[in-house]
C-alpha cells in the first residue's frame, strides 16, 4: 500500500433519528442518518413514512385536490346523460 494517501480508519458514533445509537468502523468520527436497523419498516414490520422534506404532505393536498375534481366531473356527467 502506498504511505500517506489512505484516510485514517476509525470507530464512528452513529446517531439515528430516533435516538438510536450505535458504533461501527469508518473514516468519519460521526455519522447522523435518518433511519437505522431498529426504526426501519422492512425490519420493524410496521410501516412508516420518512419524510423530511414535507413530500408526502404535498401529495396529498395535490391529490385531494385532484380526487374532488375527478369526483365533482364525474357527477355532473352522469346526471347529463340520465
Amino acid at each position: 500500500m502506498k504511505e500517506k494517501i489512505h484516510p485514517q480508519y476509525n470507530y464512528a458514533k452513529v446517531r439515528c433519528a430516533c435516538g438510536n445509537t450505535f458504533e461501527t468502523g469508518s473514516s468519519l468520527k460521526h455519522i447522523e442518518v435518518e433511519i437505522c436497523g431498529v426504526c426501519h419498516p422492512f425490519y420493524t414490520g410496521k410501516q412508516k413514512f420518512v419524510d423530511t422534506a414535507g413530500r408526502v404532505e404535498r401529495f396529498q393536498k395535490k391529490y385531494a385536490k385532484f380526487a374532488t375534481a375527478q369526483a365533482g366531473g364525474a357527477g355532473g356527467s352522469t346526471e347529463a346523460k340520465k
